[in-house]
């Protein structure tokens, strides 16, 4: 450590903020925040470093700070930061996960789509579904259920789509507003948890269907309905609350942190994001960036709540994210946290034992 440095280092605030190190190029090494800048920024020269922390330590050569009023406000900022500098050191957060996500569009004629891109374009946006099969088998079921505009929506010819009933006609007649308010609450609806209440009434429209002895259309709904079950089967319920949620956790060894995010939506998990890397700074300040860093991605969806472990601040991750975070204690959403901790300690288990295949 050279003398500039260290003289640096007694004169280190007790306040909230971020630091970014930098190498004797200047380049910016890494970017971090803390509540206790002082605390923080002495910890990685007076402790003993392993690992990307020792790598990181060795090539410091100054660093600068920049205070803040409050650690949300640290946070914030530490996220702008890197986005915008993208340091070798802060790689666990450089990555572009994209999940596909079922969009009602916001124009005239609305229509559904799937798309990897969140816009701010007044549409709704559902998910999101890290398999495309289940995105599409969901999609093509909600256009027959219930249509909206499938093809271009100029008036004329009515398109094939409107002769298999999967559109809902501007090309042959007028659709007032009303009509699409009223399928697209169906729709989200159903995306919202009503599949259990669709099924129930699809099986009661079968039976009528059957009784007037309308044979074919019975068949037609009967297909629908293999279809829904099909997809509920799929998605294994696992809770019997059908809210939409997210459910993270993380688990540390000497170097390395795993952490997981699971995406639970109608009691059942769709899929989950996962990550390992070696972290260089207070384990639970890291997960929070990176759960701050992954939610403020353009391309991915907020849930309306947020479980976590008790570690991690949920006051701060509120206030930051402006979602509900909460920390259960007991009962299935306890249960969920757990199964998330199990998760991320197979994928820690497992990045461990590659790294001694890697080493014999």
């Amino acid at each position: 450590m050279n003398s500039e440095l260290q003289q640096k280092l007694k004169t280190l605030p007790e306040s909230p903020g971020c630091y970014m190190y930098r190498d004797k190029k200047g380049e910016i090494l890494y970017i971090g925040k803390s509540k206790n800048l002082k605390k923080r920024v002495k910890s990685y020269f007076t402790k003993t470093q392993i690992g990307k922390t020792k790598r990181l330590v060795h090539h410091i050569h100054d660093f600068e700070l920049i205070l803040t009023d409050t650690e949300q406000e640290a946070l914030l900022l530490e996220m702008t930061l890197i986005m915008k500098y993208q340091p070798p050191y802060n790689v666990m957060l450089k990555e572009e996960i994209r999940y596909l996500y079922i969009k009602i569009t916001n124009e005239k004629n609305p229509h559904l789509e799937l798309t990897k891109d969140i816009e701010k374009d007044g549409a709704h946006y559902f998910g999101p579904y890290a398999s495309r099969y289940m995105a599409t088998e969901t999609l093509e079921l909600l256009q027959k259920l219930y249509p909206l505009c499938y093809c271009s929506g100029k008036r004329g010819r009515p398109c094939f789509y409107y002769h298999l009933g999967m559109c809902i006609g501007p090309c042959a007649r007028n659709v007032s507003q009303e009509e699409y308010t009223r399928q697209i609450k169906k729709i989200r609806h159903f995306l919202n948890g009503g599949q259990t209440e669709v099924k129930r009434e699809m099986k009661m429209r079968m039976a009528s269907q059957m009784e007037a002895l309308e044979f074919e259309r019975a068949k037609e709904t009967n297909e629908l309905l293999s279809v829904l079950e099909r997809l509920t089967e799929k998605q294994k319920v696992i809770t019997r609350d059908f809210g939409h949620r997210d459910v993270a956790n993380f688990v540390a060894g000497e170097a390395a942190l795993a952490v997981q995010v699971f995406f639970v939506r109608n009691g059942a998990i769709v899929g989950r994001t996962a990550k390992v890397f070696e972290y260089t700074t207070d384990l639970e300040e890291m997960v929070e960036s990176y759960l701050v860093t992954f939610y403020s991605h353009p391309n991915h969806l907020k849930p309306k709540e947020l479980l976590i472990p008790e570690q991690l601040n949920a006051k701060l991750l509120a206030e930051t994210l402006e979602i509900k975070v909460r920390t259960p204690k007991k009962g299935e959403k306890k249960a969920l946290l757990n199964l998330v901790y199990e998760n991320a300690k197979s994928a820690l288990d497992a990045h461990y034992k590659m790294l001694e295949h890697a080493e014999q």
